[in-house]
């Protein structure tokens, strides 16, 4: 599903107008991406959470001539899904 196909379900399920459910989407991506990038975390329970991660530096290999390479430290999104979705996705 992308932003399109999600504004017209949000349309279909409720009383709003496809132009209302696209700025709710592109508010909602506004504030998660201003959360996260304040090392905040975002928890919506039954569904999940979204924080930030920070990966060590680490050895690597290029795959292509095999010379060890070294991988610089990131800050990387994690998604930890929550107790009730996991059990919906499992059944």
């Amino acid at each position: 599903m992308n932003k399109n196909e999600l504004a017209l379900q949000m349309v279909k399920d409720s009383s709003i107008t496809k132009s209302d459910a696209i700025k709710i989407i592109d508010v909602l991506i506004e504030i998660v991406t201003d959360e996260l990038q304040n090392n905040g975390k975002l928890t919506l329970v039954g569904f999940g959470t979204l924080k930030t991660i920070t990966k060590k530096k680490k050895k690597g290999r290029n795959p292509r001539t095999g010379q060890e390479i070294e991988i610089p430290k990131k800050t990387a999104v994690k998604f930890v899904p929550g107790k009730k979705l996991k059990e919906i996705v499992n059944k």
